[in-house]
């Protein structure tokens, strides 16, 4: 079923170093940017939403809406960058990236209008799309291939989300401490120093590809081919539709959980902290599923985890009143709250190969990220018109919606 090329046995790459050795140089320069990125480019922002509103006269409705562009637009550029990524790898693409997100970032701290800070964070939104996670896992991909190299895969991609799953655990509280000690403004300056001194050079000096491998020996036409073919076929669009339920899913339960456990009479100071479990919960779930892919089908994995955060949306208006049930279904639904990022690309491989990797994340990635930007304010409406337990019961269908397709994708699979 997979395309991908055998693989060589392990060459040696310069200075020695064997083709694994240097693979996992890069896995670790991957995670460093990626840690600072996500930090910088995405979870700063809450922590800047108040001072930004007060000084530009605006509304936090039309502060947020700048990071809401920004998502919407890293989906828009995620199968253009898919494209590159197969056709060049991903060091020139991350290096422009890392000097994009630099300068728009240091373009943030001056803003005086809001058309300024929408015009920063759509060069935000295309920065993303260029350096974060679909294009840290495609170089990892495309390195570790074949028999040989392929096993070392999976704890990669693990390696790489447990070290960037702490992004926000690390850079919310740096970013709190700056902007109370100087500022918003010179906290800008100070991040964006921090990500460009780290991301520039690692990406231009530390990520490659691969000396020959078949995804290199594909021609674009062949890559063409095989992103018509997957299209044109069911389970393509059935890995679209988990990933996009699944993703619009965990936003609205990352966005609107604290709201949410307050509402049902738990202190801020408890909802923070309840909320707070999800970062770390998603790095067991990486952990947990990773151990289960090498005794069980991934598709079945996921669709098992997804379920379980089903029910636990569905549990948490009926037992997150009290807290050991608040506890439980956080719990429950934190469990798979990281899979995705490590699932989607097993299974593209496994199907697909290695090939068009990149251009196939790429598709539908522009489905889930922009499900991951437009859910949240649809969940605020209906929360507004019909209250939260709808929320709840909308987040539980997502999740059962994308267990069932990843249940259809193994049935065809294994046909």
């Amino acid at each position: 079923m997979s395309s991908t090329a055998p693989a060589a046995a392990p060459k040696t790459g310069g200075g020695g170093q064997s083709r694994f050795t240097r693979g996992w140089r890069i896995v670790a320069a991957l995670a460093v940017t990626q840690t600072i990125g996500y930090g910088v480019l995405y979870y700063a922002f809450s922590v800047f939403l108040t001072p930004m509103a007060r000084d530009l006269n605006a509304s936090g409705a039309q502060i947020a809406a700048a990071l809401t562009g920004s998502i919407l637009i890293a989906a828009l550029c995620a199968p253009l960058v898919g494209r590159r990524l197969d056709a060049h790898g991903g060091r020139g693409l991350m290096t422009a990236g890392s000097v994009l997100g630099t300068g728009a970032v240091l373009a943030w701290s001056r803003v005086e209008s809001l058309p300024q800070l929408y015009a920063v964070f759509a060069a935000i939104g295309i920065a993303c799309a260029m350096v974060l996670y679909e294009s840290a896992f495609a170089v990892i991909v495309s390195w570790f291939d074949g028999p040989v190299h392929g096993r070392g895969r999976a704890n990669a991609l693990l390696a790489l989300t447990v070290v960037a799953g702490f992004a926000s655990s690390i850079f919310l509280p740096l970013t709190g401490l700056l902007v109370d000690s100087y500022g918003w403004r010179h906290a800008l300056v100070v991040l964006a120093l921090i990500y460009g001194v780290a991301a520039i050079p690692l990406h231009a000096l530390v990520v490659r590809r691969p000396a020959r491998t078949g995804r290199q020996d594909t021609t674009t036409e062949e890559r063409a081919g095989i992103v018509r073919a997957a299209t044109r076929r069911r389970p393509f669009w059935l890995l679209v539709i988990a990933f996009t339920a699944n993703g619009g899913a965990a936003a609205v339960m990352a966005v609107l959980l604290i709201t949410y456990l307050i509402h049902l009479g738990h202190s801020p100071v408890l909802a923070a902290t309840l909320a707070g479990l999800l970062g770390v919960l998603s790095v067991t779930g990486r952990l947990l599923t990773t151990g289960l892919q090498r005794r069980m089908p991934a598709a079945l994995i996921a669709a098992a985890i997804f379920t379980l955060q089903g029910v636990a949306a569905a549990l948490l208006p009926l037992a997150g009143r009290t807290v050991p049930g608040a506890v439980g279904c956080v719990l429950g639904f934190g469990l798979g709250f990281g899979i995705a990022s490590i699932t989607l690309p097993h299974l593209l491989v496994d199907r697909y190969g290695t090939a068009a990797y990149a251009s196939l994340s790429g598709r539908i990635a522009a489905f889930s990220v922009a499900d991951k930007a437009l859910a949240p304010l649809g969940a605020v409406a209906l929360a507004q018109a019909a209250g939260y337990a709808w929320v709840m019961a909308a987040v539980a269908l997502a999740c059962v919606v994308a267990a069932v397709a990843l249940l259809a994708y193994h049935r065809v699979s294994f046909r």
